[in-house]
């Protein structure tokens, strides 16, 4: 009899870290890795965040807090929301958790019902239906068109929902694919919801401030104020305030939910971390220019690699409207064989030759729901990139034979 719970069957490791960890593995062991796996800015923490933090720990805020965040981080959140979504909560309504994970997670356990479905567009960030599945909900994937540009259209929302639906996960922008919806193609998504008012939408915006080109972010409660009831809108300080570790995601939603959250909370971590709340409280209500010049970098970084990925043989690369990813399809190398005489049946054989022959480290498509494409985080410094792209232009022209047809 194994000591292991039956439940963790229904899930498996997440494969952006088990990709992040076999580079640094290797890295350890003295190979030219280049890690494009990991979704985490290259910039450091801004200075005026860590002062704020420094100043906690001297002023003795290392004891616990309240369970889902303290009143002074929430009223942040509170002017946050107001300031760029025009959404207004009060403190009942705000959850924070350990990271933006931990909200979702929360979110699904104190909600779903065994049985209840949950629609999450593909491609999709890998937990969402390994959580689904932890609370004994059903995921249903709906697997999004290149040629939507990875978006859910207002059709395939209304082909998804059933009786049993629950809840409509959103990501915009996007990981894997750094798709974002606009206005108009938000509301035809809220005008279906509209109809179905047994369904809950559940928004992650982690990177609502990470937009390029002049794309204006806009939320599902902010679109159509009348789902104001039945959103629950998830964000955190991770990735626009280079803040990963520091583990600080909040949410705002109906009240009962947000009480459903914090007991699950209670009985888990109890509290973020004391010095962390501070930290966040300082980026969100301190001077927010920094975003945008650092944006610039993410804006030039993504226009190199997906020009220097388009021109890899048998890769194609749309260029997204926001986070810090790409999401290409390999499926013009799929079918050719490597040059020590192996055949590309799938992404994850492609991947698995860019680390081998390469030492490029990207995640394949069918960890994200929708294949053959793979993932690359352009969250690391221009010069890494440029060599990784002209690796993986290296390795595409190093393989022989005739792909597949698309």
């Amino acid at each position: 009899m194994s000591i292991v719970a039956e439940r963790l069957n229904r899930i498996k490791p997440s494969p952006t870290m088990a990709v992040t960890n076999k580079a640094r593995e290797l890295k350890a062991a003295g190979r030219d890795v280049i890690g494009l796996g990991a979704g985490e800015p290259d910039f450091d923490t801004p200075e005026f965040v860590k002062e704020a933090a420094n100043e906690a720990i001297r002023a003795g805020k290392t004891k616990y807090t309240a369970v889902d965040g303290t009143p002074e981080l929430k009223d942040a959140i509170i002017a946050k929301f107001k300031r760029d979504n025009n959404l207004t909560y009060t403190r009942e309504q705000i959850s924070v958790g350990s990271g933006g994970k931990q909200n979702l997670f929360n979110a699904l356990m104190a909600s779903v019902n065994s049985g209840d479905e949950v629609i999450i567009p593909a491609p999709y960030w890998v937990s969402y239906p390994d959580m689904t599945l932890l609370a004994e909900g059903t995921p249903v994937p709906v697997q999004c068109k290149k040629e939507n540009n990875f978006k859910l259209t207002a059709e395939e929302l209304e082909a998804a929902i059933t009786p049993k639906t629950k809840w409509l996960i959103l990501n915009s922008p996007s990981n894997p694919s750094g798709a974002a919806y606009s206005w108009d193609e938000m509301k035809a998504l809220t005008d279906v919801l509209m109809n179905h008012p047994h369904v809950y939408i559940m928004t992650d915006d982690m990177y609502e401030h990470l937009v390029y080109d002049d794309f204006k972010f806009c939320t599902p409660a902010e679109v159509e104020p009348s789902l104001y009831e039945r959103t629950l809108t998830c964000n955190g300080v991770s990735k626009s305030y280079a803040m990963t570790g520091w583990r600080i995601g909040y949410a705002a939603g109906p009240k009962d939910l947000i009480k459903a959250m914090a007991k699950m909370q209670s009985q888990s971590t109890s509290n973020p971390c004391s010095v962390s709340q501070e930290a966040a409280k300082a980026a969100l209500n301190g001077d927010q220019s920094f975003l945008k010049e650092r944006n610039d970098v993410f804006k030039e970084r993504r226009d190199m690699v997906v020009d220097m990925l388009n021109a890899a043989e048998g890769i194609e690369c749309l260029k997204p409207e926001g986070a810090f990813y790409v999401y290409p399809s390999c499926a013009g190398v799929i079918g050719k064989i490597t040059p020590d005489g192996k055949k590309i049946e799938t992404d994850e054989d492609f991947v698995t030759y860019l680390l081998e022959s390469e030492g490029v480290a990207a995640v394949q498509g069918e960890a994200f729901g929708l294949s053959p494409y793979f993932r690359v985080s352009y969250a690391t410094d221009t010069e890494s990139l440029k060599e990784a792209c002209t690796r993986i232009q290296r390795a595409c022209s190093n393989l022989k034979g005739e792909a597949k047809a698309a």
